[in-house]
Formats: structure tokens, sequence, C-alpha cells
């Protein structure tokens, strides 16, 4: 999984460069407010400051928000490569938020997750301000992105820790990775100073507080969930795992196989403008209201 990682950052940055290129005038008609601080670095707490862009259209207010956090096997990423995905969905009408958070090794999961909880609250404290209504908040994520937009729209105890209630009505996972680190990492048996580890600890209980699949429960919110039937072995292992366990509380869960679509793919597949996901989010959030 380790070598697939590796080479899954380097095509997704290279293809995420190539989509950069094409990025211009096609946009006209959104805002874009971009470095936005959500998180202020604290010494005595060890948080690093962090920052958001925010993807709006013009004229038009009360729009539906969606918080986008992306992967890169939870120690790389940035938010600036996903500009096409703010700029996409605003010109449909939906605010969205693409979030930076601290990667391993300098941070553990919960110091991303508990990021994600901070940005989620910057975003219903301030959205109004850039046309989003603050009631209809949503939050997705790619691959580690999808565990931590997972793990935080689910277990509760990350909001309760920002000083907020939930205020996410549903949570669209994108080829989530993660989804069971518990069952992944003991089976995996990794070395020390093995990069999950650095991420989620030696700790088999952390390991299990780390995956979303342990804290289902019938009030989360609504789920969409997608997975491609070429994805990483772990990745399709730990979807099945989670849809199954979901359906104890979602008779029939919303999770979406797309066949011929290996892990790069299903974030790429966003460059389209007319790819079919993007009707079939909207329409998931709209059924939310």
């Amino acid at each position: 999984m380790i070598t697939s990682f590796i080479k899954y950052t380097s095509a997704l940055c290279l293809c995420l460069f190539v989509a950069m290129s094409f990025v211009s005038c096609a946009f006209r008609g959104v805002s874009r407010h971009k470095n936005i601080s959500y998180q202020q670095a604290d010494a005595v707490t060890g948080k690093t400051a962090q920052q958001l862009n925010v993807f709006s259209p013009h004229h038009k207010k009360s729009n539906d928000v969606l918080i986008f956090v992306y992967g890169g096997n939870w120690n790389t990423g940035k938010k600036k490569l996903y500009s096409f995905f703010g700029n996409r969905m605003a010109r449909k009408n939906v605010v969205t938020v693409i979030v930076d958070y601290p990667k391993s090794p300098a941070a553990n999961y919960n110091d991303m997750a508990l990021a994600v909880a901070q940005a989620v609250k910057w975003v219903q404290n301030n959205i109004d301000q850039y046309g989003g209504d603050p009631g209809k908040i949503f939050i997705s994520g790619h691959s580690a992105g999808g565990h931590l937009a997972g793990l935080v729209g689910i277990n509760n105890a990350f909001f309760d820790t920002v000083g907020i209630k939930n205020p996410l009505k549903g949570i669209i996972l994108i080829d989530a990775a993660g989804l069971d680190m518990y069952s992944y990492l003991k089976e995996e048996n990794f070395e020390p100073g093995n990069t999950y580890l650095q991420t989620f600890t030696n700790d088999p209980v952390i390991w299990k507080a780390a995956s979303p699949i342990y804290f289902l429960h019938a009030s989360m919110p609504p789920l969409l969930i997608y997975q491609g039937g070429k994805t990483y072995p772990s990745i399709a292992a730990g979807n099945e795992k989670f849809v199954a366990a979901l359906k104890k509380y979602v008779p029939q869960p919303a999770f979406h196989l797309q066949p011929r679509k290996k892990h790069v793919a299903m974030i790429t597949q966003f460059f389209n403008t007319s790819n079919p996901r993007y009707k079939e989010i909207i329409s998931f959030m709209k059924m939310q209201r």
C-alpha cells in the first residue's frame, strides 16, 4: 500500500498540475477568496496555522456549502491543487471550501481531524459572508481526506472539542481510505517508524479510535459513498466493511461503485464539468434540506 500511495501521490500531482494549466477565464462568475486563516498557531497546544480557500457563485445567496478535504496519504497535499473542484462546484451554485490541514509526521490523525472540525466551525460562523447558508453545510473528502471527513462527520467528539454541535447535513466519501484503520494496521503489522504508525501511533486502541467504522450511529448525517472498482485492495476492503456495517442503520446505503475507476481517477474525473457525479452530489445535497 505504501508504494502504491507514493505512485498515487506522484500521479495525482501531475494530473492536478496539468488541470491547473487549463483553469482561466472559463471560471468567470466565480468569486475566489484564498488563504483565509481558520486556525491560528498556538505554541501551548502545538496547533499549527492553517488556511482555507472559498469559491462562491456571483450574485446568489443562501447556497449549499461543501467543505472538501483532499487526500495525500495523510502526509502530503495542498489546497491550491484542488481549485478546479472549487471552481466547478461554485459554477453549479455550491459554495465550496477547500481546506489545508496539518500533515504527518509533524501531526497525527487526531491533530488533522481537530483541524478539519475547526475548519467546519469557521465555515459555520463565516460562510454567510460568502453567499453560503450555514444551515446547509456538507463535507466531502477523497482518499485520506475521505477518512478525515468521515471521522469528523460521524464521531461528534471532534466537534465537542472545538465547542460546537455537529452542523453537517451530509457526508460525501470519494474512494475514502482508512475507514477501518484498526483492521488494516493489525493485519499489516508494520515495523516501528512506518509512515502509517507515525500518523496513527503504535497503539491498537488508537487505531480503533481513528476508524470511522466504529462510530456509526443512528443519528449521524446521511452518507453518499463512491468507490472505484479498480482502487487499491485495502481501500476496497475498507469500503466494503464500512458499507456492510452502515446497513445496520441505513438498510439501503447510497453507495456507488464505479467499476472502471482507479483511485486517482476517482478525483480527477471531476476535471470534467459535465461528469454525472456532480449532478448526483448536488441532488444528494438537495435531498437533505
